[in-house]
């Protein structure tokens, strides 16, 4: 049962304004995340075959002749077929400007790795806070719970096998991790689950996919295309373009709107099913719609940058101790902190070994085990929200 505090911080009263919510700890974190965002960013594109300095860097990215062309932007992050339409539909200039060499060093190469990794980290992010709320468990993630190794064999299979099929990699990748998410339910089920059946399960299932994972290289005959899944698989932003942008962008639009649309929801779950149930919630209907919000959010994550560890854990956790557990405020803030650890992780992979480069997947696993070490030391009763 919650407490009186946690009571009032998710009912929330008829006196607040709609946006009333938002406090002064939520909106100090979301401008440090950006601080941090923007500071790494500009670090991440100023290193590479052509060094320029950071203030190159910063005239490239914040250049006026993208930066006030609506065509070229469109052609960025839509492609270029949406780009003619909605320029035909408002009159749109579709002349290229004149770009000097660091703007399109910068902005066709270096810009869209900051992009994904900001992407990734949002959809991770959610992804953890989500599954920390359905199931109750302040472990959960989706690479505890077995999503991420599920959407990894499906995606795994895609590259490997099934190479015709890859323009459909996030609808693949949702539909592996919903497999698995169902298989650790049912494994956890035992009139009703518990946080430590949970995790024994999922550990359980990211085991045999994982395994599943390993044997699916004796399949490949390029060892190009071995090479690239053994790194997709321990998570890389290494080689992403405005492709894999395009690829996450809607999803993760959509994983977002959809988690704050069912924030309230997630705030009456921590309440536990009884409550919940009282308050006229059908709670196992609930449950897996928002799980599969989660599911979307982990797998067009996983899609674009393979299976990075620990931020679906991690995020959600150093969320709530800065804003709270109002899923409102909780949801917005891991928007914000996600992209921050995953730009900022993957400036540590890229310089780290320079000029040698390391998958993020790597840097966010050293973070994120001894953070999870913490938490086991920290808490006696660690688990159960």
């Amino acid at each position: 049962m919650a407490s009186d505090t946690q009571r009032g911080d998710y009912s929330g009263t008829s006196g607040q304004t709609r946006l009333g919510w938002i406090n002064g700890s939520l909106v100090t974190l979301a401008l440090a995340s950006l601080g941090v965002v923007v500071v790494a960013g500009l670090v991440q594109v100023s290193f590479g075959a052509y060094s320029m300095s950071i203030g190159q860097a910063w005239q490239a990215v914040f250049d006026p002749a993208v930066l006030t062309n609506p065509y070229l932007l469109l052609q960025f992050f839509f492609g270029e077929g949406i780009a003619e339409t909605v320029a035909g539909a408002f009159g749109l200039a579709t002349a290229e400007p004149e770009l000097t060499r660091e703007t399109l060093i910068v902005w066709n190469i270096r810009l869209p790795r900051v992009v994904v990794g900001a992407l990734v980290g949002v959809n991770l992010a959610i992804s953890g806070a989500i599954f920390q709320a359905v199931t109750r468990n302040e472990l959960a993630s989706p690479y505890i719970l077995g999503v991420s190794s599920g959407a990894g064999l499906t995606i795994l299979l895609t590259l490997v096998i099934f190479s015709g099929l890859a323009a459909y990699l996030p609808i693949l990748a949702a539909l592996g991790g919903t497999l698995a998410f169902v298989i650790v339910y049912g494994i956890a089920w035992k009139n009703g689950t518990s946080p430590v059946r949970l995790v024994l399960a999922g550990v359980i299932v990211s085991t045999i996919f994982g395994s599943m994972q390993t044997a699916i290289f004796f399949f490949a005959n390029d060892i190009g295309i071995v090479q690239s899944a053994i790194a997709w698989t321990t998570g890389s932003l290494t080689g992403t373009d405005w492709e894999q942008v395009r690829m996450a962008l809607p999803w993760t639009v959509l994983s977002l709107i959809l988690a704050v649309a069912g924030s309230r929801q997630l705030n009456v779950l921590l309440l536990g099913e009884k409550t919940a149930q009282a308050l006229g919630m059908s709670v196992e209907r609930v449950r897996f719609a928002l799980s599969g919000v989660a599911i979307l959010a982990a797998s067009a994550a996983i899609a674009v940058a393979g299976i990075v560890g620990f931020v679906g854990l991690v995020v959600p956790h150093i969320v709530r101790n800065i804003v709270g557990s109002d899923y409102r405020r909780l949801v917005v803030g891991c928007a914000f902190a996600g992209p921050a650890l995953m730009v900022g992780a993957d400036v540590g992979a890229r310089l780290a070994l320079s000029p040698a480069q390391i998958p993020v997947g790597i840097v966010t696993g050293l973070v994120g085990g001894p953070y999870f070490l913490y938490l086991m030391r920290k808490k006696q009763q660690l688990g159960e929200i």
